[in-house]
């Protein structure tokens, strides 16, 4: 007889018991999923020390010292001829007005009580931003209304005092520095005390120009935003028509033959140009050929156009082939043309991304640097460009090349605002991609 109640015998392979083979399967699949886990680890970590890097030295450039004090505009100093006439008043230089600041500043210490001893009156006119009189003097000359007057002003303190109220500067260098003393900083910290010297937010950061290396306080990213809006304001109205028509063409009207082979190849090959070849093309063509003034937002403008067409028009073929051929195949049964197939069934749904892929490639062409160096737009330039039209062809600079001119100056200052910029330029990189993610979900369609 058989014996029933014996439990049956578990085959050596079967999977209920957990084959050698399934094992290494599962072994290979734990491994995978940890190599997964530590390169993700590994990149966040990289992320989050980049991003710390960055914020920790550039949120101070949003902080500005800046001194506050009554200042006599006396017009015997600043109208000496008493008639109020902005093109005598010209005639007074900085010179002037650095003096009547600095002699306001010595006397409000004195009124005070504050000590200057072992300070000499030239260390003391040292904690004043040599920008101070250029700026009192353009507000004068806009305004003869203000002589006579007495105006409580803050105005900018020296890079040094600066970088004394954000760590850089400590005693310790400050021997070593013939920009300020030991005996200033002492100064300092009786000015921080009373009062006078404070650190608020700088707004001029983002609509100052640059400034000179003697200046570096009062360096700004207003000529760098507004080059950068220009120039991306006509990247976009070049790119994007041409790139999503051409597109169009290439995927749904264009024959399939040896000529369009040739152009899609040379299109992944464009888009894989390094960028600085576009640059000496630009510099060839539009520069030294067609004769476009350097360092203008045009010629900066088609520089990049043509570095991001490849990039919109791949990223627009691939949204467009993503359409089911079953759309064009029910659209076409109907009776509908080719024209109205594409245009009313295809692109409407291909729309989430065209738009992702014109945005993203948008802020890929925001951040590039190298191209424009070779055009110019790495100049020094201090004066904002006109409205459009007659401003497309005004030198400007863009913000990449602002991080790159300021990194390049020995002046730990524009260190500080090199990094500050960089967090503006995020901004705006993450503002276009959230702008990406909001069009792609509110055009979104599902089938």
């Amino acid at each position: 007889m058989t014996d029933l109640t014996q439990a049956p015998m578990t085959p050596a392979n079967s999977i209920l018991g957990g084959s050698a083979e399934m094992r290494r399967r599962n072994a290979a699949e734990a491994r995978f999923r940890l190599y997964g886990m530590v390169a993700i680890s590994i990149s966040l970590g990289v992320l989050a020390i980049m991003l710390w890097t960055i914020f920790a030295d550039g949120v101070s450039a949003f902080r500005q010292a800046k001194l506050t004090f009554p200042i006599t505009l006396s017009s015997e100093v600043l109208d000496p001829k008493g008639n109020a006439n902005r093109d005598e008043m010209a005639k007074v230089t900085t010179i002037g007005y650095g003096k009547l600041i600095a002699a306001a500043f010595e006397a409000e210490l004195t009124a005070r009580g504050i000590s200057t001893e072992g300070i000499s009156a030239k260390d003391l006119a040292g904690l004043i931003s040599k920008d101070a009189p250029g700026v009192l003097r353009a507000e004068v000359l806009a305004d003869p209304s203000l002589l006579d007057t007495v105006q409580n002003r803050s105005i900018l303190a020296a890079g040094r005092v600066d970088g004394y109220l954000k760590g850089r500067v400590t005693r310790e260098t400050a021997e070593r520095d013939n920009q300020i003393s030991p005996a200033m900083l002492d100064l300092t910290d009786r000015l921080i005390e009373a009062g006078i010297l404070s650190a608020p937010f700088n707004s001029r950061f983002l609509t100052s120009p640059d400034a000179s290396d003697q200046r570096p306080e009062a360096a700004g990213l207003g000529v760098a935003i507004l080059g950068s809006a220009y120039m991306m304001l006509l990247v976009a109205l070049i790119c994007v028509p041409i790139g999503v028509a051409a597109s169009i063409y290439l995927e749904e009207f264009a024959p399939k033959n040896r000529l369009t082979d040739v152009i899609e190849v040379n299109i992944s090959n464009l888009a894989a140009v390094p960028s600085i070849v576009f640059g000496i093309l630009g510099l060839a063509v539009f520069i030294n050929f067609a004769g476009f003034p350097q360092s203008s937002p045009l010629v900066g403008a088609l520089v990049i156009s043509l570095m991001t067409l490849p990039t919109i028009i791949i990223a627009t073929r691939a949204a467009i082939r993503a359409v089911p051929p079953s759309i064009r195949g029910a659209a076409l049964g109907v009776g509908a043309s080719k024209m109205q197939t594409v245009f009313h069934h295809v692109l409407p749904l291909a729309m989430p991304g065209i738009l992702t892929g014109a945005i993203l490639g948008l802020a890929s062409a925001l951040g590039e640097t190298a191209p424009l160096l070779l055009i110019g737009m790495v100049a020094f330039v201090d004066n904002y460009p006109a409205a459009p039209p007659e401003g497309l062809l005004d030198p400007a600079t863009a913000l990449p090349v602002q991080v790159y001119a300021w990194a390049s100056r020995s002046d730990p200052a524009f260190i500080e605002r090199s990094s500050g910029a960089i967090i503006v330029l995020l901004a705006f990189l993450v503002v276009m991609n959230v702008t990406a993610i909001l069009l792609r979900r509110k055009f979104e369609r599902r089938w």
